[in-house]
This record gives structure tokens, C-alpha cells and sequence, in this order.
């Protein structure tokens, strides 16, 4: 059966105001560096994907989940304000949408890590229904 209702339109989300800290963090190269950018804006999810993913390469599933879920919730918020219904797709082609898709990467991994299992698979999912793209990069 085809679906006769048109797609919604893709959600670009505005430039993260902390990109050029991230910038600066990674140079550094440090946890300590990452962990500043997130103190000193706290609703980027780019922040908090970046102190995710550093976690699980660090073995710290519980760590990486919670950094992974506060960057997810912020990138809910941030995605609602630029008129994202709950759906439709966020393209990782848009370099200020990869924050939030980075965290939700992150948030599927630590789940599946920490045994919850339908979380991860839940995650996965969704970071594929917003861009099979995105979830092929990561």
C-alpha cells in the first residue's frame, strides 16, 4: 500500500553556538576540555555526544549513557523549537543536526552495553527513520 500523505520536511537545526569550543576540545584532546564545552553550553548535544562517545571508548557504558541521554533530551528540545513534529527526517548531511544524531548514536551503544536491550534496538531505529545516512557514518 502506498502512503498517500507527503513526507515532512527535513529539520535543520541552527549552528550549535559551541562548535568552535568543540573545535578547541578536540585539539586538547582531553575528557577535562569536552567536559568545559558542556559546562559552558549545556544544550549542545554536540557536547554531550562528544563526552558519550570519549566514555565508551573508555569503557564506561553507565558514564557514556548518561552523557548520551542528556545530549538526546537537549536535541529533542532543540529539534521541537525548529518545528519538528516527532518524526520526519533530520539529515546528517546538515552539519548542525549531527550533534543530536552523534547522541543518539551514543545512546543506543550505551544502552546496548548496560542490557537494555529494547532501548538500544528503539535508538537504532530511530537514528535510522532520521537519516539511514547518519546511521551508516556512525
Amino acid at each position: 500500500m502506498q502512503n498517500l500523505l507527503p513526507e515532512p520536511p527535513a529539520t535543520h537545526l541552527p549552528a550549535d553556538p559551541a562548535a568552535d569550543a568543540l573545535a578547541d576540545a578536540a585539539k586538547a584532546d582531553t575528557d577535562e576540555a569536552y567536559a568545559a564545552v558542556a559546562g559552558q553550553h549545556p544544550t549542545s548535544s554536540a557536547a554531550w555526544g562528544a563526552l558519550a562517545r570519549r566514555a565508551l571508548a573508555a569503557g564506561a557504558p553507565v558514564t557514556a549513557y548518561a552523557y548520551a541521554r542528556t545530549g538526546y533530551h537537549r536535541g529533542l528540545d532543540q529539534l521541537r523549537r525548529s518545528g519538528w513534529k516527532g518524526h520526519g527526517p533530520v539529515p546528517w548531511s546538515h552539519e548542525p543536526n549531527r550533534g543530536f544524531l552523534t547522541a543518539l548514536h551514543a545512546l543506543s551503544l550505551a544502552a546496548a552495553q548496560i542490557g537494555e536491550s529494547d532501548e538500544a534496538a528503539r535508538c537504532a531505529q530511530f537514528l535510522r527513520d532520521c537519516d539511514p545516512a547518519a546511521a551508516d557514518a556512525l
